[in-house]
């Protein structure tokens, strides 16, 4: 790979990229946190908050280092070479035109917000000690190989990068792959080990601030820019075209979810007009480089489309996935990487042709095989972390606690206090949170 000479314009860009990444993970918080009911959104925002300190001290003491240190075989990178991120405080240490410390903290912020998605599947119902635990492990065992699979590029060969990236030259340009499919194959394989919710297909289970819901959907399509636009790794126009890309992928999907609410429910929703965003921001990640201003409306109608429809499926197949991780990600995540086999634009940055620009199957073989190598290995390996996890040390909270509510058993703390109208806290939390125990047994 060309070591070029440290540029500074391209060096703000990715720091401001990479403060913009992180700010996502905040942002995931609010839209998963009002999502669920009032007596879990503590623990919600909790559960992503304290992600970005696990996977951030993992990431300087041999994150790094396994996803983007000298490959063995292609499969990882040496855990030991960049331990503590030794060696990159050389300011002549260039990863492209940026420092390679800058890279590490860019890519930081892709690990913190890939094990934090999975959150979501399992809200109001996971011990907060067997979140963290699982957090850790999972990042370890799944998400840093499979960064290194997918975004540690040498050039077309395995000998110091990633397989899927070298060999099989499957295209993510951000996390399609690695981060979105990888995140919601994990969800389902957790909330299929940890089980429903009490009530699940019985009970409403609403979302409980919709505000919240806007105000963190907001902020991940704002941080989003800096996730795809940010990934060209310089202030150029791959950045532009990725930009532009990232705007009408989520405006598309948006629009695209809101018709499917409108023609099948009669109504268009604020929460169907949040969830629109993320699935096509989810759908344009891995193809932000390689398709044109109309495929990234392409690819962001047929995402907000097919997974308008996608998260039904939860209660047809009987999984609970509370916060529809699995609809929106991960066929989001297949929806983007596979377009790129058919309408890749060779007049695009990545200039690579698909099957509709006359570039054959060659590029779409290439896709199915990244998607379906990283679902696999995600779903198989977080099966068994869980079950590991649930034999230990019991993955799920008493009956008990999930029907009072995770935050004061867990946290002792209530999202809202409203013991100033009248009432005690404890009398208003029952009235105006917990749902009555015969409409749980019903």
């Amino acid at each position: 790979m060309e070591i070029l000479e440290i540029d500074t314009g391209d060096t703000a860009w990715v720091l401001v990229s990479a403060a913009l990444v992180l700010l996502m993970t905040p942002g995931l918080a609010f839209f998963y946190g009002g999502m669920v009911r009032a007596k879990s959104v503590l623990n919600m925002l909790m559960m992503s908050i304290t992600t970005m300190g696990i996977v951030g001290v993992l990431w300087v003491v041999v994150g790094y280092s396994m996803a983007f240190g000298e490959s063995f075989g292609g499969f990882l990178g040496n855990p030991l070479q960049f331990a503590f991120l030794e060696g990159l405080m050389d300011p002549e240490k260039a990863t492209f035109t940026v420092p390679s410390l800058v890279f590490a903290g860019f890519q930081a912020a892709f690990a913190i917000i890939a094990v934090a998605l999975i959150s979501g599947a399992v809200a109001d119902r996971m011990k907060f000690s067997a979140w963290a635990t699982f957090a850790a492990v999972w990042a370890l065992l799944v998400y840093f190989p499979a960064a290194h699979w997918v975004f540690s590029f040498d050039g077309g060969t395995a000998e110091k990068g990633g397989f899927i990236a070298n060999s099989i030259q499957a295209i993510d340009f951000a996390g399609g792959t690695a981060i979105h499919i990888n995140a919601g194959a994990a969800a389902l394989a957790l909330c299929l080990v940890i089980g429903p919710r009490l009530g699940f297909g019985k009970v409403p289970m609403r979302p409980h601030n919709l505000t919240l819901v806007m105000l963190g959907a907001a902020l991940l399509w704002f941080g989003w820019f800096g996730f795809n636009a940010g990934s060209a790794l310089g202030a150029n126009a791959m950045a532009g075209v990725a930009w532009i890309n990232t705007l009408a992928g989520g405006a598309a999907a948006m629009l695209g979810w809101l018709l499917v609410e409108r023609l099948r429910d009669g109504h268009a929703t604020s929460l169907g007009a949040a969830s629109g965003i993320v699935a096509g921001l989810v759908g344009i990640t891995p193809a932000a480089a390689s398709v044109s201003p109309l495929g990234a409306l392409i690819v962001g109608l047929a995402a907000g489309v097919l997974c308008a429809f996608a998260i039904g499926l939860k209660n047809r197949l009987g999984y609970d996935d509370s916060l529809d991780v699995v609809g929106v990600h991960l066929v989001g995540g297949l929806v983007g990487t596979l377009l790129i086999g058919f309408i890749a634009d060779p007049s695009s940055p990545a200039g690579v042709a698909g099957l509709f620009y006359g570039g054959g199957l060659d590029q779409l073989w290439r896709q199915v095989a990244g998607a379906v190598i990283v679902m696999v290995y995600s779903f198989v390996v977080t099966f068994a972390i869980a079950k590991v996890l649930d034999k230990t040390m019991g993955l799920r909270v008493v009956d008990e606690v999930e029907t009072r509510g995770i935050d004061t058993a867990v946290h002792a703390e209530t999202g809202y206090d409203l013991s100033h109208i009248g009432y005690s806290t404890y009398g208003v939390r029952q009235t105006l949170i917990v749902p009555a125990r015969e409409e749980i047994d019903a």
